[in-house]
């Protein structure tokens, strides 16, 4: 499928406005107002819920290995979670990941 430069720039424009269009409803219009306790209260919850979305494609069908379970993202993976339950450190925490994602890549492959 190919564009046009006008449809290109019609894309772009209009994700550009939708995206200046959704954070002006957000800052612009209640940015100035306290907002009710249980906005707040769900709004603390906002990465949890996301998060853990985009992640887990990344882990259970990676792209780099064509979509197959790879045990190197896997125990990585896995290596994240107890050190995060263990230190409670984010910090540490991905850190510990990534040195793990790395040694598991260097030793399995």
């Amino acid at each position: 499928m190919s564009f046009t430069t006008a449809q290109i720039w019609t894309i772009i424009i209009g994700l550009g406005l939708g995206s200046y269009l959704l954070r002006l409803s957000f800052l612009g219009l209640i940015g100035g107002r306290d907002l009710p306790e249980w906005v707040l209260r769900h709004l603390r919850y906002t990465a949890v819920a996301i998060m853990p979305g985009m992640i887990t494609p990344l882990i259970l069908f990676p792209q780099a290995t064509g979509g197959t379970l790879d045990p190197v993202r896997l125990g990585a993976a896995l290596a994240t979670i107890a050190v995060s339950v263990w230190t409670r450190n984010a910090t540490l925490t991905i850190f510990a990941g990534a040195a793990v994602l790395f040694a598991l890549h260097f030793t399995l492959s």
